[in-house]
């Protein structure tokens, strides 16, 4: 049974800063994850579904508009979850509404929290690691312009990798 996500990447130079960030604050699980936006967390999903995601996805693209995220500042989840992040604080309506979209028909995972979008800089780190992250990151203040989402599956030998790109207003690109 495949494994599943839905993201918006976060685009380079500060996507890869930010993985090599978790990198070498030693976590390793970051090497097999790409810095993003959650639109669906991990999600099982029985393979003879997957061509109905597919459709499902490119339907909720086709009715978006590209919007702009900023991130300013860190924020955690701590004590409740060990996570540091990035504070979303333009395009949080938009994240929702993606959201939304996507997690309907064939996608309705059991979600343990509400959805918050952010991008994760530390996760399951040690306190003071977790308190260096929150404090390297502080002063960041970076937008970018989304105007797709990405479709991933988990391998286990590489982590997740896109596998589908779906852009707004037109659908899966190819």
């Amino acid at each position: 049974m495949p494994t599943i996500g839905v993201s918006i990447a976060v685009p380079d130079p500060l996507g890869s800063r930010l993985q090599q960030y978790r990198i070498d604050a030693g976590d390793e699980s970051a090497r097999h994850i790409p810095t993003h936006v959650t639109v669906l967390p991990p999600y099982d999903i029985e393979e003879r579904l997957l061509a109905e995601v597919y459709a499902h996805l490119a339907r909720a693209a086709v009715r978006l508009e590209p919007f702009r995220i900023r991130l300013r500042g860190t924020g955690t989840f701590r004590p409740v979850s060990p996570v540091v992040f990035l504070n979303v604080v333009e395009g949080i309506s938009e994240c929702e509404l993606l959201t939304a979209s996507v997690v309907a028909g064939p996608l309705v995972p059991d979600l343990r929290f509400p959805y918050h979008p952010h991008v994760t800089i530390a996760h399951e780190l040690s306190e003071p690691d977790m308190d260096r992250a929150f404090e390297d990151w502080a002063d960041v203040d970076t937008s970018f312009v989304v105007d797709s989402f990405h479709l991933y599956e988990f391998d286990s030998e590489v982590g997740w990798k896109p596998t589908r790109t779906f852009g707004f207003g037109f659908g899966e690109r190819r």
